[in-house]
């Protein structure tokens, strides 16, 4: 990987009409979203009202036990959350679903994206009395839908009445005694589908890799600005926030979605292998093999392949107990993570020509040891060829690029970078052409971090909350005169 950048959550709801082991369920289904989130993971159990939870940093096998499972117990509502951090600092605090006791019941919330208006929403509440945790925007969530809660006659009156104050990406799942409620923003940047197992559970998850692997069946994507609400007398859909501009993040398709989920009507490997062929007309290069850098670069790499005539070759071994990457939190460890993930097939690529195909290049620090296994290995030229465009502009709803300053392609020429990470040479996909990846025309994405367009208003107040800076940096304490 490369220098990768911070990505997304995982959620995942189920609810069934009689009592079953819906904690197992819940951990089955994180499994197949645990590349949305390394950093923690939580089930929350609903059995006739009760809530029982249980949630701890560190992947989900190793947050889950057989006996943490077996006290969750059975239950005919399930939710579940794998999590990196983009607002909030990696701290078993943030960890989520989380779980609100208020005046008229209790409720279990789990959250994938990030809100554009949280500090203003937090500032706010703080300013009312309220008393944070946490330093998620997921709990301006929880606090919001619960301040409404107090004023309607449900919960998925108050969900509504919350959606007319946050702002930016989210894609929800929320918990009450009775309903399980499934939510995604009006710009449906986050994913959300929604299917049906044979004993007649309703399911909602991040993504459709999750359903197959507990049995369900795909029915649809969840639309963006929909509620869906499941109840035992059946599933309400609510579409009174739909109709604005639909901007799915893009980086979904290259790299943050499995290859067997389906985003946008499309398979995500299907979109990967139609971003390899784009670049295979755009670079056409006289090469003795194409390789693609596991996992994700993979799919693009067989597209290039079919599209120019170049072998396919499988050029790296994948240490598949290392985790992703960019889910760690700093530079060096990703570095250290890269050497010991990847080791190069010297065989494959001995005494030739090699196009390297990759989902990204960001910061380019990561690319290095990368291409210089493949120099050690023999290879006499390396093309380096990222299925996505460059990257030059902060994210500011759940990927977490805050800054210019470290993306690579913001300082330096192609040239240059392919001479920084020892390539040969250097290819992007062109922007025009990943509007196209799914297939479709004018499908409207959200590639802000492309392109600069953002579909929002961009936070007034973006960086670390207040209380994860050093108080020297701290801009509410240095006005203060400093802190007790």
């Amino acid at each position: 990987m490369n220098g990768k950048i911070h990505e997304e959550c995982g959620v995942f709801g189920i609810f069934c009409r009689e009592t079953s082991q819906v904690a197992k369920t819940a951990y089955y289904a994180l499994f197949a979203l645990q590349h949305r989130g390394q950093e923690s993971a939580g089930i929350v159990v609903n059995h006739d009202g009760v809530f029982s939870a249980y949630k701890d940093k560190g992947l989900v096998n190793d947050v889950f036990t057989s006996e943490i499972l077996e006290k969750l117990g059975g239950g005919e509502i399930a939710i579940g959350h794998v999590r990196y951090s983009t607002t909030g600092l990696n701290q078993r605090e943030n960890a989520q679903p989380i779980v609100v006791n208020h005046l008229k019941g209790n409720m279990a919330i789990a959250h994938n994206g990030n809100l554009v208006n949280s500090y203003e929403l937090r500032s706010r509440l703080e300013n009312e009395g309220c008393i944070f945790h946490s330093t998620t925007d997921t709990e301006v969530i929880a606090y919001i839908i619960t301040k409404e809660r107090v004023k309607t006659r449900s919960i998925e009156e108050a969900v509504l009445a919350a959606m007319d104050v946050i702002k930016g990406a989210y894609s929800l799942v929320v918990m009450s005694p009775a309903k399980l409620i499934a939510v995604r923003d009006p710009h449906g940047f986050r994913p959300l589908v929604f299917g049906v197992r044979e004993d007649g559970a309703h399911v909602v998850a991040s993504e459709s890799c999750a359903l197959n692997a507990i049995g369900a069946k795909f029915v649809r994507e969840i639309e963006p600005g929909e509620m869906v609400v499941i109840t035992k007398d059946g599933v309400k859909s609510d579409k009174s926030h739909c109709g604005g501009k639909r901007s799915l993040c893009v980086f979904e398709f290259f790299y943050t979605a499995r290859p067997d989920s389906i985003l946008d009507g499309c398979y995500v490997h299907d979109a990967r292998k139609r971003a390899g062929a784009f670049l295979a007309e755009k670079y056409k290069i006289d090469a003795d093999i194409v390789i693609g850098v596991p996992d994700s670069g993979l799919d693009a790499a067989l597209g290039y392949s079919q599209a120019s005539g170049v072998p396919y070759g499988i050029g790296f071994l994948k240490n598949k107990y290392i985790g992703r990457t960019f889910i760690v939190p700093d530079q060096q460890t990703r570095e250290d993570r890269v050497r010991i993930k990847l080791n190069v097939i010297a065989s494959a690529v001995r005494g030739k020509r090699v196009i390297l195909v990759d989902d990204s290049i960001v910061r380019g620090t990561t690319s290095r040891p990368i291409v210089k296994q493949l120099r050690d290995a023999g290879a006499t030229q390396i093309h380096f060829l990222s299925s996505a465009p460059k990257f030059l502009n902060p994210c500011y709803y759940g990927t977490d690029i805050d800054s210019r300053d470290n993306l690579i392609a913001c300082h330096y020429n192609d040239e240059e970078i392919a001479k920084i990470i020892g390539a040969d040479s250097v290819g992007y996909l062109d922007i025009a052409q990943a509007a196209r990846i799914a297939g479709k025309e004018d499908a409207g994405y959200c590639m802000a971090c492309f392109d600069g367009v953002y579909p929002t208003e961009i936070p007034k107040r973006p960086g670390k909350n207040n209380f994860e800076r050093p108080m020297s940096e701290n801009p509410k304490f240095r006005k203060q005169g400093g802190a007790e």
